[in-house]
């Protein structure tokens, strides 16, 4: 049965493509802000949120993970999304005529070279799918967009060059998100693990809480830090590790995390993406 899945940003975003890449028999619901997105969920306009949570070349994406803790959802399946760059015109435009192309300010500046070489201003928008909507609407040649190969088809632009990007491996991850935490295995491959913690007030107490992991050989693929409640003193730690809560070694790095630990929250259980790895 197909579901609907929020997402923040016009139709065309790469929010959207992760979502059509995932799950293509799925219903999408473009949302203004990520916030909007996950209380779609929750109200249950959308059965499931499609979230971007890092970047590989600009690494987290800003505020989501002051979101994902008390958000009220849970992991169940993680997706990459090559972010490739596309000049989109107006039908019949060609490449010479262009003088201006508009993005967010984060596409922009992973195209200096393409837009250099051939002379093209850069104009900052909102963001990238209404960027394209807005040079669709200009109905000007001279004005082109940057922005991904679905946006545009939904808005009806013409491909004027593609893989653009400075960075021939740029790549978003995105968490697919839902109220009710699932905690089954899924697929033939490695599962993964989201937590959240916060250490004890005792010295040294986040070299022993990750001693457990060592120990028992558990990948920690993930660990970031951001203080909580706008305090110095307060600090959240968020960290994906490869295997299940179930799986020996990593019940018992848990159980050793929770001695030197006074908050641990488990965000979710989710197969590993056949992409992590390449």
């Amino acid at each position: 049965m197909a579901k609907r899945i929020a997402f923040q940003g016009e139709l065309g975003a790469y929010s959207h493509q992760a979502c059509r890449e995932a799950r293509p028999n799925d219903e999408v619901m473009p949302c203004a802000t990520f916030e909007d997105a996950i209380t779609a969920v929750k109200s249950g306009e959308a059965d499931l949120a499609m979230l971007p949570v890092e970047n590989s070349t600009y690494g987290r994406v800003a505020d989501i993970h002051y979101l994902l803790p008390e958000s009220g959802l849970h992991i169940v399946d993680e997706a990459f999304v090559r972010v490739r760059i596309t000049l989109l015109g107006i039908k019949g435009t060609q490449l010479s005529q262009v003088k201006s192309a508009m993005s967010h300010s984060m596409l922009l500046g992973q195209c200096r070279s393409f837009l250099t070489e051939h002379g093209i201003q850069r104009i900052t928008g909102a963001d990238t799918a209404g960027s394209a909507r807005e040079i669709a609407e200009r109905n000007d040649p001279e004005q082109a967009a940057l922005a991904s190969e679905l946006a545009g088809e939904i808005y009806g632009l013409d491909v004027l060059a593609k893989d653009i990007e400075d960075e021939g491996t740029n790549t978003t991850r995105f968490l697919l998100m839902r109220p009710a935490i699932d905690l089954t295995r899924r697929g033939s491959g490695k599962m993964m693990t989201t937590f959240v913690f916060r250490v004890r007030n005792i010295p040294a107490a986040l070299y022993k809480a990750m001693g457990g992991f060592a120990t028992n050989g558990v990948n920690m693929t993930k660990l970031e830090s951001y203080m909580v409640g706008g305090h110095f003193t307060a600090t959240q730690f968020y960290a994906d590790i490869e295997g299940h809560p179930e799986d020996d070694n990593v019940r018992l790095a848990l159980e050793e995390l929770s001695y030197f630990t006074d908050h641990l929250k488990i965000l979710g259980v989710y197969p590993a993406s056949p992409r992590r790895d390449g």
